[in-house]
């Protein structure tokens, strides 16, 4: 390649030195600490690539001024300050290396998780003050202790093995693990977030921020906790409920906490920023030597492969990962995609081997990039990875997850159908859905109830007695708050019994408004769900 047709780098935020010697081998690299937006939308124009970290915002008006760019680099995990949508929509690739920073966020979360425990940073403060005040702050020991551990991914598998050196007792919450997984890593899973809470000493989350995660630890599970214990966050901020916590701390209702993100940053005057039993940093859980080098050089090997190959293992938005597909299956690779994410949310935690069956003329095909499409959608509300097309079997297996597949040429009512059911303790989950003509996307079963319906944002069903007044019943709940319903659909088992009904809705359903609606009588359950 001569100089004239060499790429055009720009890395606006500070990386390791490694990483922009290995693209000098290869482009024409600009590299800056960091730039201003001002800056940044004035040079953009002229560049084919773009590296950043957390710290510049990658916005709308940038990526239209972006002439020339075909991939953006983020080194390191989060792509929260990059508009996804806009890059996707200009066809422009998004690409992180969410592998770069795992063992430093493991090692970090047991930093600080000993720091509270032992009262390090309150004591050497002390110390620095001129004190010798050993009396004040008797710490507690990790052996024998009872670790609590809410998700087990990538990281919190790495802190499980890292708890178990030291001698403790360990149980966790992930409902998208699998139980044998559990049991090698020596793990007593429970059923739900709060029995854990009430068991342990020592809690950690590993979860990604989502609508189901945010303030997943309020007021009223601090409540369930130990009068001793403490409380470590070094994976999303907004996870825990920061005012409530601090009540906590400050009501002795818990002994203390360890963060290191939080719901904003950087924090400003929070009050737990200045409570002696709190031990704070800021957001340094991937701020290590070696997490920085990686970061660099990986996201420097993506930029490569892009412009090299043609192919990046770490994108985040690609929209067909390989050119090989036959077109015939393309338009079911996000239907199967949403079907993942459906599936998610109806086991409710009812993990067991998942069976994957293709019935119909897709059924001649290689499907499984089909399989790859469903653990895409399946684990993306649930990782604190970006799930990719690529990593999706790593992580679906570092989880424990099996999915057997099945092909069929026989359809009984559709010309093609993609079916996914599970068996597991508390019984069989299934779902099912196809294409109507080529591109009208549709579930047409849900928990074994034939039920026809487009997806879309935002979902609900709800099971029932089939008896006169209650579609009315649910329809007048969602209308009193001002929920409207888009799209209305029924379906049965049989005549009489229960009976299921699926909405599309233009807003979500606020948690305590679904558990008002299970409530009433002759509700038997409702899901809402987010596509």
């Amino acid at each position: 390649m001569n100089r004239e047709s060499r790429y055009r780098v720009l890395v606006a935020e500070k990386i390791s030195p490694l990483g922009i010697d290995k693209l000098r081998e290869h482009f024409d690299v600009d590299a800056y600490d960091k730039l201003s937006r001002e800056e940044l939308l004035e040079k953009i124009g002229g560049y084919e690539a773009l590296i950043v970290r957390s710290g510049v915002q990658v916005d709308p008006e940038i990526i239209e001024r972006a002439s020339s760019l075909k991939i953006i680099g983020r080194a390191g995990i989060g792509i929260d300050n990059i508009n996804l949508d806009a890059a996707t929509k200009k066809g422009i690739i998004v690409a992180n290396v969410p592998e770069s920073n795992i063992i430093s966020a493991a090692e970090h979360t047991f930093a600080m998780l000993m720091s509270a425990a032992r009262n390090i940073p309150a004591a050497d403060a002390s110390m620095a003050g001129g004190e010798w005040n050993r009396s004040a702050y008797q710490g507690v020991e990790l052996h024998g202790k009872t670790l609590g551990i809410i998700g087990l991914g990538r990281i919190g598998t790495l802190v499980a093995e890292r708890a178990e050196a030291f001698g403790m007792n360990l149980v966790g919450y992930d409902p998208f693990i699998s139980e044998q997984k559990a049991k090698q890593l020596g793990v007593e899973m429970k059923n739900t977030v709060e029995d854990v809470l009430r068991e342990v000493d020592f809690l950690t989350l590993h979860v990604p921020r989502s609508e189901d995660t945010y303030h997943l630890i309020g007021v009223e599970q601090l409540a369930l906790m130990k009068s001793n214990a403490i409380i470590v966050n070094v994976s999303r901020g907004g996870v825990v409920d920061e005012e409530a916590l601090a009540g906590a701390i400050d009501n002795g209702v818990i002994a203390g906490a360890a963060l290191d993100v939080f719901e904003n940053e950087p924090p400003g005057d929070a009050a737990l920023c200045r409570m002696p039993r709190v031990v704070v940093t800021p957001h340094l859980g991937a701020s290590t030597s070696e997490a920085q080098k990686k970061a660099g050089v990986l996201i420097a090997e993506q930029i490569i492969a892009c412009f090299n190959e043609g192919f990046v293992s770490g994108a985040v938005n690609i929209a067909m990962p390989l050119k090989e597909v036959v077109e015939t299956l393309k338009p079911f690779l996000p239907l199967c995609e949403k079907l993942g994410k459906l599936f998610n949310r109806l086991m409710q935690g009812k993990m067991g081997e998942i069976e994957l069956e293709v019935f119909g003329e897709i059924s001649e095909y290689d499907t499984s990039l089909l399989t790859v499409a469903f653990l895409k959608g399946f684990l993306e509300n649930i990782s604190t990875d970006t799930v990719t097309y690529v990593n999706a079997p790593i992580l679906a297996k570092e989880r424990g997850i099996l999915i057997k597949e099945s092909k069929s040429r026989q359809s009984r009512d559709y010309v093609n159908l993609i079916s996914v059911n599970t068996g597991s303790n508390e019984g069989e989950v299934t779902a099912a859905a196809t294409l109507v003509g080529r591109s009208q996307e549709m579930f047409v079963n849900v928990l074994d109830y034939h039920v026809d319906i487009a997806p879309s944002r935002y979902l609900a069903f709800v099971i029932y007695e089939d008896r006169p007044g209650m579609i009315g019943k649910v329809g007048s709940i969602l209308g009193d708050n001002k929920i409207n319903i888009g799209s209305l659909q029924v379906g049965h088992r049989q005549i009489e019994g229960l009976a299921a009904m699926g909405l599309t809705l233009d807003s979500p359903v606020p948690s305590e408004l679904l558990s008002g609606i299970k409530s009433e009588v002759g509700i038997e359950d409702a899901i809402f769900i987010v596509l």
